[in-house]
């Protein structure tokens, strides 16, 4: 063979390799576009398709005044994605590690997670691999400008929304919290999520190589949807005023727990609330247990002289009794129904009082005589009327419904001791809508906390207007109950100290003694006062109860109410009166009613 021509034997060498190179090119295409196509597809899916969500913002909670008591930050998740970085980036990592808190090996960590089959450990190397890794949660945004300023290619952040309490603990039973898997816990926050947790939205698109998104591929996208702002009827302002007496009270008396009510005379609606003790909202996760419990409802306790107002008003709403009817208090033992029973202790020794007197000197058996005239189920169905017994209404917080046995459940001696506030247990809210039945002319109203619901805009949604439950006396027995309950606060009554000079106050005291260990305690007891001013024409009911109060022996070492809770109410009814502009009653309705035959 000439030797300007390749031998056979090359020849055949030559296209068997060029045979053999196209053939596995051949079987690797027919492997990538056939056999493995829909599997391969997945992951160029993944790793093109871009599916972002957009979060909507929180609806903020505000006061009555539109004060902000609770609204959202807007922050930022910072991470990087790993496939993304550059080696020359590396320099400036320490830069990164230091605005974000971190260390330098903790952004070397966060790197290495985008490639686990590199690892040195075994565990590692078992895990997926991740396109973005977290490295700092809720950054805040002119932290994160200077984080852009690095240019760091593959790090970049995610707005968010984080809740903030810009007033810490004030109303925190009332407003309630956003856990930190952003999820309503508790109160408003948790009540009023409907509104206020807005709609997200969301975009689909796809990515380069690079990780930049595609806007020309942009297939659907769905705005957000920011979330509506509640308007509650709380003022933060009276809130105020009673969270620092409430503070005062603790520092005072060191008791187990307290609360204070206001609310409108006229509407019902609750102008503040708060217990103690309390939390920081923006904190809630370093608060004990028990501090999370809205007490105002969630806690019972028997309440004493308060509770005489049911039979007193009863046995006036039926025309059983007028103010000057007079019974023997200083009897020890009656006959009732074919029993003879025995009347309970007085605290100070009483003859004969009339009813006015038994309201104004809180006489248990002037209470016992009344409830009496009514008897058992007459009783029984005031007690229900004015509340007790069931829910008040509270919108949230885990209410109850307190303890009210029926007449076929009461021993021989319930018709004489319920009638004093015992062998009943009650919670704050409902004594607080008890007395604002007297107030508001007789109707007992729900606990009403709302008051609108407005979107971003400022545009009204929803408003929520007055809600009474229902009528349980007249009118005109209403006003005398309200003209009695004043001799409580005059020089005669259990209570001066609760007197406000020029204003009509009335209202009544209460020191039950609590049941330990299956016996009424001599040491420990709740001490309430709970009442409304101006008498005639009332506009604020207040409520303060305190609970186990420790009482110097200098002020007799009793947690009396008169003691602990009425100086309490005074003070802050007379900071009332200056903000809410209350004017003192020039005819007072005490004489009014004189001059209809009333001889007190």
């Amino acid at each position: 063979m000439s030797k300007g021509f390749a031998s056979n034997c090359r020849i055949v060498f030559l296209a068997a390799g060029i045979f053999l190179c196209f053939g596995g090119l051949a079987v690797r295409l027919i492997r990538l576009h056939v056999l493995e196509r829909d599997e391969l597809l997945k992951y160029i899916e993944q790793a093109r398709r871009s599916f972002v969500v957009e979060n909507a913002r929180r609806g903020s909670i505000r006061d009555a005044r539109g004060e902000i008591l609770a609204t959202s930050r807007t922050l930022i998740d910072v991470g990087l994605d790993p496939h993304m970085l550059r080696p020359p980036d590396e320099a400036r990592w320490p830069d990164l590690a230091r605005l974000l808190g971190l260390t330098t090996a903790d952004i070397r960590a966060a790197a290495a997670r985008g490639f686990p089959d590199a690892a040195d450990d075994a565990d590692a190397r078992e895990a997926k691999p991740v396109q973005w890794v977290k490295l700092a949660e809720g950054t805040d945004e002119a932290v994160y400008d200077q984080v852009k300023a690095l240019k760091i290619r593959g790090v970049y952040g995610n707005r968010i929304y984080r809740r903030f309490y810009p007033h810490n603990s004030m109303a925190a039973h009332v407003i309630g919290y956003v856990n930190r898997e952003n999820l309503p816990a508790a109160g408003v926050e948790n009540y009023m999520d409907f509104f206020l947790r807005g709609q997200n939205g969301w975009r689909e698109s796809e990515r380069d190589g690079r990780r930049q998104e595609l806007a020309q591929f942009q297939t659907r996208e769905v705005p957000p949807i920011d979330g509506y702002d509640v308007m509650l009827s709380l003022d933060t302002y009276v809130q105020h005023i009673i969270e620092e007496e409430l503070q005062q009270l603790a520092e005072k008396y060191s008791p187990q727990k307290a609360t204070i009510i206001v609310s409108d005379a006229r509407t019902g609606f609750i102008l503040g609330l708060a217990n103690y003790p309390t939390f920081n909202l923006n904190e809630f996760n370093k608060a004990p247990i028990d501090a999370l419990r809205n007490y105002a409802v969630t806690d019972v306790f028997e309440p004493g002289s308060t509770f005489k107002i049911v039979a007193a008003s009863g046995a006036l709403n039926e025309g059983l009794v007028t103010p000057n009817s007079a019974f023997d208090c200083g009897l020890t033992e009656i006959d009732y129904r074919g029993r003879h029973l025995r009347l309970p202790r007085e605290d100070h020794a009483f003859h004969e009082l009339t009813v006015a007197e038994i309201i104004s000197h809180s006489s248990n058996r002037g209470a016992a005589q009344l409830a009496m005239l009514l008897g058992d189920q007459r009783f029984y169905d005031y007690i229900r009327a004015f509340g007790f017994g069931e829910k008040a209404g509270f919108p949230f917080g885990g209410e109850i419904d307190g303890l009210l046995p029926p007449p076929k459940h009461w021993d021989g001696l319930t018709i004489t001791r319920m009638p004093m506030g015992q062998a009943i247990a009650a919670t704050p809210i409902q004594v607080h809508y008890a007395m604002a039945t007297i107030a508001n002319g007789g109707l007992l109203q729900h606990p009403q906390l709302f008051r609108q619901v407005r979107d971003d805009n400022g545009n009204l949604v929803f408003d929520f207007g007055e809600r009474a439950h229902r009528r349980v006396i007249t009118e005109r027995t209403a006003q005398t109950m309200a003209r009695l309950l004043m001799g409580v606060a005059s020089p005669e009554g259990t209570a001066p100290e609760a007197a406000i000079p020029q204003f009509e106050v009335a209202g009544k005291t209460g020191t039950s003694q609590k049941v330990i260990d299956g016996k009424y305690s001599t040491a420990h007891h709740v001490a309430s006062f709970v009442g409304f001013f101006p008498a005639s024409r009332p506009r604020v009911v207040v409520s303060v109860i305190v609970d186990d109060a420790t009482v110097p022996k200098a002020q007799g070492g009793v947690a009396y109410g008169r003691i602990v809770a009425a100086p309490a109410f005074k003070r802050i009814g007379e900071q009332l009166i200056q903000y809410l502009d209350i004017k003192p009653v020039i005819n007072p309705v005490r004489n009014r009613l004189a001059l209809q035959g009333d001889r007190w």
